[in-house]
């Protein structure tokens, strides 16, 4: 028997049993209130800033106060008007220019402040990382507390893409100086939507 087959034996000899995985865990359920809560505080913690609302409206009145008309705005939102319409573009190299990109998530993550956007929500898949902006509204309604309860909720064995965005682009790697927007959007605003 060869060395190599004397090892292979030995590990085989003294393999242990397999255990079982554990039971899913579970949690007792928060109320919206505790919730939306949780989200806002890992929000900040993200980088991030959330806006409860309570009609879509209120965010056409923040847009106006805290950005420029004249630079390019693109919206996803039928409600919600951009000064670019997406659908004239066909190469997602011509979005570079975008200031503002308004989307609708469909699930967030009280735990974390994440938000699921399907690729149905985003026109270009570069769109959300390529903007010096991004603001995404979501229903309150599609807040799920931890990212076991939301990964009930989405299908990521869809054909499609999808991604999970939390907060804008930051970066410690650089002479571990905090960089914000080095590789995706310098601001994040959440506009909670509540019934």
């Amino acid at each position: 028997m060869s060395s190599k087959e004397q090892i292979l034996a030995a590990v085989k000899k003294n393999k242990p049993d397999a255990t079982g995985l554990p039971e899913h865990l579970s949690y007792p359920k928060e109320e919206i209130n505790q919730l939306i809560e949780h989200f806002q505080q890992a929000s900040l913690l993200n980088g991030g800033k959330t806006i409860v609302i309570k009609r879509l409206e209120e965010i056409s009145s923040y847009l106006q106060v805290h950005f420029d008309k004249k630079l390019q705005i693109v919206s996803l939102i039928p409600e919600l008007k951009g000064s670019l319409d997406i659908t004239t573009i066909l190469d997602p190299h011509d979005l570079e220019a975008v200031e503002l990109a308004v989307l609708k998530g469909t699930w967030a993550v009280a735990e974390n402040a994440a938000i699921w956007m399907p690729e149905e929500n985003l026109a270009h898949r570069a769109l959300p990382f390529i903007a010096q902006h991004l603001a995404v509204v979501i229903e309150s309604r599609h807040l799920v507390r931890d990212m076991h309860a939301v990964y009930e909720k989405i299908k990521v064995d869809d054909p499609g893409y999808g991604v999970f965005i939390a907060g804008p682009s930051k970066t410690a790697d650089i002479e571990q100086s905090l960089v914000i927007g080095a590789h995706g959007p310098r601001s994040m605003t959440v506009f909670l939507l509540s019934e």
